[in-house]
């Protein structure tokens, strides 16, 4: 079995900074691509930033110049350096990752359950 946990939401004035954890656990024998996704209520989820397993990053175009995605391989962890946040950055933010567990060669699309991150006027 293995889960994705994220860590680091929480409530923030504009102009703060956050920065979120996600951590796989359990079986895991390797990742692929690791991604930050999130949903604003009554929006659709939307990708912020993505980062492949030899690195590179992509983000979206409300992140860039404010969002930074890095991994640890070592501990299975992605993270997502937030700052000058908005109001708008308001949303459950959602760990995503491409994982070949223990046994399988098949990559499994991993989801965390999510953390509320909200951005006060």
């Amino acid at each position: 079995q293995v889960q994705l946990v994220e860590s680091g939401g929480g409530l923030v004035q504009a102009g703060g900074s956050l920065r979120l954890s996600c951590a796989a656990s359990g079986s895991v024998s390797s990742i692929n691509a690791m991604a930050w996704y999130r949903q604003a209520p009554g929006k659709q989820r939307e990708m912020v930033a993505s980062i492949s397993g030899g690195g590179t990053t992509s983000y979206a175009d409300s992140a860039k110049g404010r969002f930074t995605i890095s991994r640890d391989s070592a501990k299975n962890t992605v993270y997502l350096q937030m700052n000058s946040l908005k109001p708008e950055d308001t949303a459950v933010y959602y760990c995503n990752a491409l994982i070949v567990r223990y046994g399988s060669w098949v990559p499994q699309n991993l989801w965390g359950p999510g953390t509320q991150v909200t951005v006060s006027s």
